[in-house]
């Protein structure tokens, strides 16, 4: 199996948010693609609740069975959808993908 892991530095301000309404708008919408996408084999999303100025604001943890199911979820539309938002509000992203 697949981890992958994804974390997020929102912008403040943007699209009219502040930067834990993005964290949480990710949460809720990540998660709802629980049942959605056939590849999850699970999915957490985690908000920040450190004061760091090193930390990042949300951490998503998805597991799949190998890199073609992480591929097929990237494509799926409705994790698309959820893509291009965070691609208008984030200010940086890191990932890492490892096999379990």
């Amino acid at each position: 199996m697949l981890k992958h892991v994804v974390m997020w530095k929102f912008i403040d301000g943007a699209d009219g948010m502040e930067v834990r309404e993005h964290a949480l708008w990710m949460k809720e919408h990540l998660e709802a693609l629980v049942g959605q996408v056939p590849e999850i084999i699970s999915l957490e999303v985690g908000v920040n609740h450190s004061d760091s100025p090193m930390a990042y604001d949300a951490v998503l943890t998805l597991v799949v069975e190998d890199a073609e199911a992480l591929k097929r979820y990237r494509q799926h539309p409705a994790h698309q959808a959820i893509s291009e938002h965070c691609h208008a509000v984030r200010e940086s992203r890191v990932v890492v993908d490892y096999y379990i």
